[in-house]
Formats: C-alpha cells, structure tokens, sequence
C-alpha cells in the first residue's frame, strides 16, 4: 500500500488549492468565513436536521473549483492529474447556446465517483475546454493563430504527469512523491506573472472573455474556489452587508418551503486583479483584469431523469412567466415550485423523481401484512426508511449564469455560421477515458440499496413507478 492513498492526496490538493486562492484573491477568505459562520449558526439553529444532506465536516471542507483549458491536449493532461488524486471526469455540460450569453467551451466535472471517496473528500473541478474550431465564434484565421499560441505552450510538466501516471496506477505515491506531486500540481493552477499581450487578449475578449481567459494568457489557473454554505440566502445578505459586490441572484432553483433539490449558486463579482501587459512597442506596463471571483454553493437532493424533465419543465415555465409579468422572477419560481413540485423527500420519492437510498425497518410493528412489492408502498407503510442522495455535479445554465454574472464584455457570436458538433462521445475520445453518467451514478447506488431491501423483505424485487424493476 502506498504511503499516502489517493483519498488523502485529493484532500491535501484541495487545501493547498485552497490557500493558494486565498492568497490570491484575499476576499475568498472572507466568502470562506461567512460561509463558515452561516454553517455553524444553521447547526445550532436546526441540529441533526441540517445535517441532512452530509455531516457538517464535510460540508465544511467542501470545495468545488474550475479551470479553463484551450486544447484536447490540455485535456488530457487535466485528466492524468486529476487521476492521481481519484477524481474522474463525470457529466458533459455544454454552454455554448447558454443564456444569457454564449460560452464558447465545453465542460466536465472532475470528481470522486464512489460513495465512500465522496464521504472522504468530494473535491470536484469543473473543466472547461475551448471550442476553437466552432465557426460561430473563432473564424479561420483567429482558429489558426490560437492554435499556434497554445501550441506553444506547456501547462505541466514531464516529472508533474509521470507523478501522476505513478500515483493512477499505485493507487497512492510514497510520502516523498506526494509532498512532490502537490508541489508541482498546486503550482501548475498559480496565477501566472508572464506579460500578457495586450492586443492579443483584446482580440480574444472581443469574442468572449472566457475565451480571452483560456487563450490569451501564458498559463491556465483557477478561476474560482467554492465553499458549501447550509443557508445561501443568509450568505448572501450577509456578504452584501460585509460590502462585498455579488452577483444579482443566486442561480439554479429558488428558496422554497419543499426539498431541496440540485444546486444553487451564487458569487461575489470578479475582482480587479493587477496584471502586467506587454504593449504594441514591445515595452512591459501595468493593468488590470477582471476574470476570477469566489463562487459559493448550496447543494439538495439529486434528480432522477422524469425529475430533471419536470425541473427543466418548471424553469421554461418560470421562463415564460417572468417574462410575461412584472413580478419578480424569485416570486414566479416559488410559485411554480410550490404548484408543481412535491413538498416532500417521501413524496418525491415515491413518484422517483429524485434518488434517494432506502433502508429497510427492521423494528417495524408487525400489523399482519407482508412487504409490498412497489416502493411508493413500502414507504407509505412504513417499511423502508429514505436517505437523500445529495447532487454532486452541475447545472449548465447555472454554471452559464455565474460565467455571464462575470464576464466583461457582451462579446460576438455569430449564429448564421456552422457550430461544430461535440458531446458527450467526443469529449470522452479527448480524454481516453470513460466519461462517467452522473444519472447512472445515482441509480447504481439507489438500486443498490433496493435490492438490499428485496433481500431483506424475502421479496423478488422492489418496482419503482410504472412497474419497472430496481
């Protein structure tokens, strides 16, 4: 056995992540803070209760974080890094046609898959990947010359990946190989102090920021950290009362009386950041730049696919609502969530719009009837207990909404031209690597547990709605 497993490398990476944010972007730490007040104030407020969707140590440790590369190569090189620490590449996340604005990238979330190594550490970085051969952003010639610029450069280096291929295939490094493999691996996401060409990141920026970001600088780096606070609402104020400049609303589903359910997000506005620019005349000057921000998270109860269809369902008709009324759109989704939504775990449940796993009640009074076969009935009885299955990925149109919050530009994007195809197989032949279902990592672990229920009750299986078979 390794000296230093995966699990405990993956933990360390993200504490020297951690700090290395909060050096560089000093109001990380007061986001860190306030989360960390409003979490032990809903603990003492709520106890076990507030527990309900992970332990308040790892909620407290969480942290979620997101990069920006400019090629497949790049990539991959993402993927063997991320290997070393048990993180695998979960969800495709397009935000290309995202509203308000268009992000000319493709995503994943590198991220722990197994139950036990998310208990451990649930470390997550979401990946974005440029799409510089989409027409509708990058014309030939600006598709060239990007290539020949990341082309030049190296984002890790050859001990950084040989570290990580060692540590993907030994399950863990020694000691010595691990403080050596953070060293470089935390180093490689530092903000980078080489000049940026002016010009050439203005040409950039004129497509997109995001695009600026990835393409017009020497090196790639984190572009925000994410704490997981337990009230967003609280958060929120109590940073505006801190005068922190925060976006203007927190993304994803709206405050409401039922479960939590997805993820909702929200941050403080990017930071002018002192940069050092080289000029036209080749002569090195001082600037700024906006691209980096504190994002925080708070997460509910992951969705099952007819949940998903009915929350996409709920947003087109908040959509449509909002845009047809002058009320406030926080007024106009409380208010489909309340219609639409049920106000209850047990009942969502039960109709299996939201994975949950089940436990059997091995104390449960004898009233003289046998175990039925369907959940929705074993759970009115009383037979089984429920435990939320907590989301551990994204939402493109949240994640789209805090990229919007904080570009600095409208940028360009011309529809009339060709969008170039990319999915979930394609980005999964960029990594070389299996590019894992979030969806079908919910239902393995629900099903799971039902088949431990069926075996417990002496039952042939346990049938979710319309008959079908955990």
């Amino acid at each position: 056995m390794p000296a230093i497993p995966a699990s405990e490398l993956r933990a360390r990476f993200a504490r020297g992540l951690s700090d290395l944010y909060g050096r560089e972007v000093p109001a990380y730490q007061t986001l860190v803070e306030v989360a960390q007040e409003v979490n032990t104030e809903v603990l003492a407020e709520q106890g076990g209760a507030a527990e309900r969707l992970g332990d308040i140590d790892r909620v407290t440790a969480e942290r979620h974080g997101a990069i920006r590369v400019g090629t497949p190569e790049e990539m991959r090189q993402v993927a063997r890094v991320f290997g070393a620490v048990g993180m695998y590449p979960t969800g495709f996340y397009d935000l290309r046609d995202a509203r308000p604005r268009p992000v000319p990238v493709v995503s994943t979330a590198f991220r722990p898959v197994d139950r036990g190594e998310l208990a451990r550490n649930p470390f997550r970085v979401f990946t974005s990947l440029l799409t510089i051969e989409d027409r509708r952003f990058f014309d030939a010639d600006l598709e060239r010359r990007l290539r020949a610029f990341l082309g030049e450069r190296r984002l890790f280096g050859d001990e950084l990946l040989a570290l990580a291929d060692r540590s993907v295939a030994d399950g863990g490094l020694s000691a010595a190989d691990a403080e050596r493999f953070l060293e470089l691996a935390i180093s490689s996401f530092a903000l980078s102090t080489a000049p940026v060409d002016r010009a050439w990141y203005a040409e950039l920026e004129a497509v997109s920021s995001v695009a600026a970001d990835i393409g017009g600088v020497a090196a790639t780096h984190i572009n925000h950290l994410t704490p997981r606070v337990l009230d967003i609402d609280r958060l929120y104020r109590r940073m505006r009362d801190r005068g922190v400049e925060m976006i203007d609303q927190i993304q994803g589903p709206p405050r409401w009386d039922g479960p939590d359910v997805l993820l909702r997000q929200t941050s403080f506005r990017a930071l002018a950041e002192r940069r050092r620019f080289r000029e036209a005349d080749g002569s090195v000057g001082e600037g700024s730049l906006r691209v980096r921000f504190g994002e925080v998270e708070a997460r509910g109860v992951a969705l099952t696919p007819a949940g998903r269809d009915l929350y996409d369902a709920m947003v087109a008709e908040v959509d449509r609502e909002s845009a047809a009324r002058e009320v406030s759109r926080q007024r106009v989704a409380e208010a489909v969530w309340s219609r639409r939504l049920p106000g209850t775990e047990t009942e969502l449940a039960a109709r299996d719009l939201a994975f949950f796993t089940f436990t059997p009640v091995r104390d449960r009074p004898s009233d003289g009837t046998a175990p039925p076969r369907e959940l929705a009935a074993l759970l009115e009885g009383g037979w089984v207990t429920a435990e939320p299955i907590v989301y551990e990925d994204f939402l493109p149109r949240s994640a789209a909404g805090i990229f919007s919050s904080n570009l600095t530009g409208e940028g360009r994007v011309d529809a009339e031209r060709d969008a170039v195809t990319r999915d979930a197989s394609w980005l999964a032949g960029v990594l070389d690597r299996t590019l894992h279902d979030p969806a079908e990592l919910y239902a393995g672990e629900r099903d799971a547990s039902l088949r431990a229920v069926a075996d417990a009750f002496g039952l042939p299986e346990v049938r979710l709605p319309a008959g079908r078979a955990a």
